[in-house]
């Protein structure tokens, strides 16, 4: 039998926004989607290396959760992971990866009904776009925070 591979989708969170991520809902993906979450202690933690080496390690689509605009507890910290967001998907498009496979949602504290909503957004892309081209296979050692 040749099944499809599972697309990978990995998750940048912020804990100000799900704590230690157990409120967040890892069964909105669909079943043909393998979700990674990385919790941050702030979503200025996101580095655009740490977002190339998740695509280096197999991710097909990165998703970065952040506080809303405005309530971030670090003040800034949600506008710092926008900018590099923002950096890391004109480079995706400049090397040919679509920088659609990268994206920033802002989501208020504990508001799973969007995180979920987000999370199905993430999954429904990774098998749109398909396998990430530079991936050099599943290596979760690689996106240490």
């Amino acid at each position: 039998m040749n099944q499809e591979p599972k697309s990978k989708v990995t998750i940048f969170h912020c804990i100000n926004v799900f704590g230690e991520g157990d409120a967040l809902p890892a069964a909105a993906a669909a079943d043909n989607v393998e979700i990674n979450f990385v919790k941050m202690p702030c979503s200025s933690m996101v580095k655009d290396v740490f977002l190339l080496r998740a695509f280096e390690a197999g991710a097909d689509v990165v998703a970065v959760l952040v506080c809303a605009e405005g309530a971030c507890r670090y003040v800034e910290g949600n506008l710092r992971a926008k900018k590099r967001v923002k950096w890391v998907k004109a480079l995706l498009d400049e090397i040919g990866l679509d920088g659609r496979r990268l994206a920033l949602f802002n989501v208020t504290a504990g508001d799973t009904l969007a995180a979920e909503q987000f999370i199905r957004d993430a999954s429904s892309l990774a098998t749109v776009l398909g396998t990430n081209p530079a991936s050099v296979g599943s290596r979760p050692d690689v996106i240490k925070a």
